[in-house]
This record gives structure tokens, sequence and C-alpha cells, in this order.
């Protein structure tokens, strides 16, 4: 983070300072925000009992300051962090950082409130009541938010509908985001939400985030239905967890006690609430990023976000530690510090960033991971998708899988550690020694009052304490599972000799079975099979009853219009799987299975996915010789060879072979037309990597025959080709006779 003196704000500036009394009756109310710096959740425990979740490093720097530099970029003139639990370390980070304090004219104001009486976010904004701080409508975010959108639009419809309505107290930020009909998750690991909108005033109808996806309905008031003619029923939208508030959502949870969580108590309450008549908007973010990190799956999601740089400005390269060298951006989405030690031998793969001050030895090789400041990385050491905080120590020949592994953690020599695992501050891992997947350790014992998610994360150690095992899981790589000494009566194995030096803790609510949902790691793929094979099972069920509502479908333009609008949005989050999957953010064997999930997500066919995966195949090729020097017709070749068997999956029919072939016409007369004079090169090589067959070839050539001159222009471009394979067909049909 760089030093707060220097600050400017981006968008939206304040007024200047002068003393003149009507100019300061004139000058409109300063716009305030209120930032909780406590989750109020157990999720990223046994971390969160050492360090406050909004000073954990997102791609080297702390969450809250993504937050910060957002609200200040966006407008805001005053910020309020409320801190609970670890509030003497916010408040530290605040001073230190630079935003602590008064801020002259152009910055923003950042005052800590602290209090350690709060156990939800609704006694957090009870408490900001109570200081009487807030003075007009308010930014209300969570020190672990993410963005960089522009709040102009949103706050104009808020005030805007404020004149007409004084009981509009509330607008939502929310994003389309289609989850996964195989999890009823969203890429950032998050339960797929039900909402109700009123399609001409964005009104916020119904909110759901707990639904029961064992059924295939929900469940809506028919008072709602009776008292709007019109609604949208939305699963594809994700809540931002940024909301603009009117001063009278503080006085709403004063009056209400019972109001504790944000979305499952106020905003519930106040759409069944037919007294008070308060009501809730929407608006939907079109352009630019917002997520909130709430699991450690969007941990990873969003780190990689960042790295890809969709969170631009704020991005490694630009916005650095203000102690560390800054990272530098190489080819392929690698940031590197100036100051370190790399060996020759050693690779780092695309989408990673490595820190300053650390060193990697020999024959390393690291793929889309973050590796933080003043590590020390051994040799043939194998790190894949996992994030290396800071002073962390990795001895010869280890191995790190899609794991979180905190500040001063040491591996000796041949330790494992298996996907979705995280090791917490300073844990060791003895030699040659495994840590199973999905394992949780601490030097902390795992305390035994997590009762619910709103519990609030305090490093209370003399609490009661469950019996977790120190490292009971643990083995060796012969098998052998490591146990204390019975003399040990700290739970703890010497320093790396025997074992782990921490306890194992157990998954308080769902179990290690279920770990794979909120995970770093890959989703396994054998769960998702299970998952497609009951989503088929549904599937098939249901084809009977569907058919007949296909049937009595109108066929009119405007059905047109939305179906051209379903594809391009299942092509789209093809294309962005697609994309993950490039940079590591999803398994490539698992790739197959979600774009299965898309296909029937959206009720399209194969041939629908055969033309959605060629044209992300395609897109990758283009942005590739764009970011180097070769040419285009080489990263296509690249790229074809690379997923031609992904293709493959979807190209069993000559129709779907044809579907290739058309989407590739349109991309060359419409959306890339870089490849418009490299068609007659390209379907050659199609042709020979079995992309497509000759069969397919010659009946496009055939259905091309009758139509106009403009749409013969590629069949013209490739009539030597297509020639060739009619006399290779007539000369095949000769010998065989």
């Amino acid at each position: 983070m760089s030093q707060k003196k220097s600050r400017s704000r981006g968008g939206g500036g304040g007024a200047a300072a002068s003393g003149d009394d009507h100019e300061d009756l004139a000058r409109p109310p300063p716009l305030q925000a209120v930032l909780l710096a406590d989750s109020f959740t157990l999720k990223f425990r046994p971390i969160t009992l050492e360090r406050p979740k909004v000073l954990l490093p997102l791609v080297h720097m702390p969450m809250i300051e993504y937050t910060l530099t957002w609200l200040e970029s966006a407008g805001v003139d005053e910020a309020f962090v409320f801190c609970c639990a670890h509030s003497h370390q916010v408040k530290e980070y605040l001073d230190k950082a630079g935003w602590a304090g008064k801020a002259g004219a152009g910055s923003m104001a950042v005052t800590a409130v602290e209090s350690h009486d709060a156990i939800s976010a609704g006694d957090a904004l009870r408490v900001i009541y109570d200081r009487g701080v807030i003075r007009g409508d308010f930014v209300l975010i969570s020190g672990d938010t993410i963005s960089n959108m522009s709040l102009k639009d949103a706050l104009q419809e808020h005030m805007d509908r404020k004149k007409k309505d004084p009981f509009a107290v509330m607008t939502m930020i929310i994003k389309h985001s289609k989850p996964s009909i195989l999890t009823h998750q969203t890429r950032l690991g998050n339960d797929e939400i039900t909402m109700a909108i009123d399609p001409e005033t964005k009104e916020l109808l119904y909110y759901e985030d707990r639904a029961d996806n064992s059924h295939l309905y929900v469940t809506i008031d028919k008072d709602i239905l009776t008292n709007n003619p019109t609604l949208q029923l939305h699963n594809d939208m994700e809540d931002c967890y940024i909301d603009i508030c009117s001063p009278e959502v503080l006085s709403l949870f004063t009056d209400n006690f019972d109001y504790q969580h944000l979305r499952r108590h106020f905003v519930k309450g106040l759409l069944v609430d037919d007294i008070m008549g308060y009501k809730i908007y929407t608006h939907e973010l079109r352009s630019g990023y917002a997520a909130r990190i709430d699991n450690f799956r969007s941990y990873d999601t969003v780190s990689k976000d960042v790295i890809q740089r969709w969170t631009y400005p704020m991005v490694p390269d630009v916005v650095s530690n203000r102690d560390c060298s800054e990272s530098r951006l190489r080819r392929q989405g690698i940031y590197v510090a100036s100051d370190v030690t790399l060996s020759h031998s050693a690779q780092i793969g695309a989408n990673s960033v490595v820190g300053s001050a650390t060193s990697i030895g020999d024959n390393c090789k690291v793929l889309n991971s973050v590796i933080g400041v003043g590590c020390k990385i051994g040799k043939n050491v194998f790190i894949n998708g996992s994030y290396i905080w800071d002073h962390v120590i990795i001895e010869d020949g280890c191995k790190v899988s899609n794991s979180l592994i905190c500040d001063g953690v040491h591996l000796r020599a041949g330790a494992i550690v298996e996907p979705g695992s995280v090791l917490s501050f300073k844990v060791e891992v003895g030699k040659n020694v495994t840590v199973p997947a999905h394992s949780k350790v601490s030097l902390l014992p795992q305390p035994s009052n997590e009762d619910s998610d709103e519990e609030l994360e305090y490093a209370d150690t003399n609490s009661g304490v469950t019996d977790s095992p120190p490292f009971s899981s643990m083995r060796s790589s012969g098998d052998q599972a490591i146990v204390p000494s019975e003399e040990d009566e700290s739970g703890t194995s010497e320093t790396g000799t025997c074992g782990v030096v921490g306890y194992i803790w157990t998954s308080a609510d769902t179990g290690i079975l279920e770990e794979w949902r909120q995970s770093i790691a890959p989703i396994p793929k054998e769960k998702l099979e299970e998952l497609e094979r009951a989503v088929s099972d549904e599937d098939g069920s249901e084809d009977e009853s569907n058919n007949l509502i296909l049937q009595d479908k109108d066929d009119s333009s405007d059905s047109v219009v939305e179906d051209d609008d379903h594809i391009s949005k299942f092509e789209k989050e093809v294309e962005e799987t697609f994309q993950r999957a490039m940079g590591g953010g999803v398994n490539r064997d698992n790739l197959i299975l979600e774009i299965n999930g898309l296909r029937l997500a959206y009720s399209l066919q194969h041939a629908d996915c055969a033309g959605a995966v060629f044209y992300s195949i395609m897109k990758s090729a283009l942005v590739a010789a764009q970011s180097t020097n070769n040419t285009l017709l080489k990263t296509t070749g690249e790229a074809l060879v690379k997923w031609k068997d992904l293709l493959r999956n979807y190209t069993k029919t000559v129709d779907e072979e044809m579907e290739i072939l058309l989407k590739f016409e349109e991309m060359c007369q419409e959306t890339t037309k870089e490849f418009s004079p490299l068609f007659a090169k390209i379907l050659p090589f199609l042709y020979d990597t079995e992309v497509v067959t000759e069969d397919a070839i010659l009946r496009w050539a055939e259905e091309k025959e009758n139509a106009d001159e403009s749409d013969k222009v590629f069949v013209k471009q490739s009539e030597d080709f297509i020639q060739w394979l009619k006399e290779a067909e007539e000369e095949d049909d000769e010998d065989e006779e």
C-alpha cells in the first residue's frame, strides 16, 4: 500500500475548504461510509483467531486496503471503520498506513469506531447510531469487499428515489452471476440467492439466501404476486454487499434489536413488514468489478481476478506494499518483485506473483500461486494453486497444492501439503510428513463454543477447547500415522522432527466431506460427476413437461431476441470458465464437467457447447498474439493443438462440427475480424487436427451453394481446399469399387 499523505481521489472530489458561512450552507453534506472491519463469521478460522480477516493479505495487500482505496476513489469524504475483535491491530494498521485521522482536501478522512460488546453487524450499526457520526446518506460495506465500480449512477438513482419516495431507504448493488446448476453456488463459493425484483422500479420484493436446493421451486407469499402484476424472479444475481443507505437504516436497527444479520434479519424483515412501508431497491452493476471475500473459495477466486487485472487499478504492479520493492508485470500475468532471488532452473508459471526478498531454489516450479515477502523456497519444490504468505520456509523436495500457508510456517524437507489445507501462523510440518487434504492446523487449540456463523472471531484462548488432536491425522510418506508422545502434555511434537507442531481442527458444522464447497482446492472430479448424474436424472424426469411448454411457446421476434440473449449469456459464461481454466482457477479435468453444468443450466445442446468452446479457444489465441511477438496464425495453431481434445467432447456428430464452422464464419464477420484473412489457412488445420471432418466441411460448402454472395465469402476463400477434399473423396470411392 502507498502512503496516505499523497493520496488523491479519482472521482467525486470534495469541495475546497472555506471559512465562509454561506459557502458551508450551500455545500452538500459529505458522502460518508461505514466500513465493518469485523466479518462476524467463523469461516476463516483458525487464522482469524490471531489476525482479523480484513488484515489478511490478498495478493500482498490487506483486504481492507482495497476497500478503503476504492471508497476514496469513489468519492467518499468520511469513512468510519467499525472494529471489535482484534481492534488494536486494525487501529494500528490504519495509523501505520496513513489512513487514520482527519485528511486534507481531496482525501478521505478515516475514523476508527471501537466497541467490544458487538457480536453482529446489527450491534455494530447500533453503536454507529449511538455515536451520532452519520449526518446523511452513507455507503455500507464490509472490509473484505473488493471493487473498482463507479458509485455515481447508483448514488444518483438512490437520491432521485428519495425525492419521490421518502420510504426508499436502501439501494443494494447486485450483479449478474449465474450459479452452477451442479453445486448451486456462484464462482465465489456462495450459495445461490433467489430475488424477486420489479422490472420497472427495480424494487426488491423477495430475497432468499438459504434456499432448499433439494426442491425445484421457491415459495413466495401470494400477496407479493397480488400486489405486483409483473416481477422478475432471479437466481442469477449475486449480492455484492455494497449498500447505499439513508440514515433511517440506523434508526431501524436501533428500534429492532432482533435485527442482527444484514440480509437474513434486516432485509427480509423490511420486505415482510407491511406496516412501516420502507422499501429496498437494487442497482445492477453492468461494468466494473465488485466481490466480497466470504470464504476460502472466494479468497482464491478474487485473488485470481486481481492477478488477471479485473480489479484495475488495484493490481500488484500499480498498488504495492510501501515497505517492499515494486512488482513488475511480465508476460502471462506473472508479477515478480525486483529483488527476488530466482534460480535459472526455477520455473514461474502463468498468473503467479512472487514477493520482495524471496528466494527460489533450483528446479522449483511455481504455478498459479502467490508467494509472499521474505520467503525461502528450497530446491525441487512444487507449488501449484496456493497462497504462501510472508516469511515462510519451504525446504527441498516439498509439494504444496491448492492450499493456504500463513506467515512463519516451516515445511521440512519432503513435506507434502494436500489440496484444501490451511496452515495457520508459525505451524511446522516435519520431514516427509503429509498434511491430508482439507486439514486446518493451528498452534491454538480449537474453541468449543463455535455455535453459529454470527459469532465474533475473538481470540479467546482461555475458553473451552475441544479434544482436537495435535496432529493425529498426519502421516509420513510411508503412510505411518504420526501421533504425539504420551509424555507430550502440550499436545505438540518436538519442533518439526516427528510430525507437525500444531492442532488439527475439525469442521464444526458439515464435516470434512463438505469442505470442498468453500475450499481453495478445485471441486473433486468425483463429486462433480456425482452432482452431474443427479442433475441429469432431474432433467430427464422433466423433459416431457418441458417439451409441452416449448411447443406452446410464441415464435415471435421478441422470443427470438430472448433466445439470442440467452445463448450470448451462455457463451460469455463458457468463456469466463475457460479463462479460469487457462489461469488455473478450474482444474482442467473438471472443465468439461463445469461446461456441461452450464449447458444443463441453460437447457442447450452439445452443438451450442461446441460453438462456445471454439470461440473461447480462438479468443485466447487472439489475446496471445496481441501480447506476444508471435503471429496470429501461430498462436491459433498452438491453441487448437492444446485444446483439441476439449473440443472433441462436443463434436460427436456432423451437425456439431458444422456449428464450429458457422461460429468461425460469424467470428470472422463480426466479433474477431482479425481472423477473416486467415480463414482459408485455419480451415485445413481444423481438418488436420480432426476438430472437423471432411463430411462437415463438404456439407457446409454444399449448403452455401444457393446462399447470397455475401454469405459465400469464406467458401470462396477455401475453394482450393474444398476441391481437394472432393477429389480425395472421389478417389476413395473409386478404390472401394
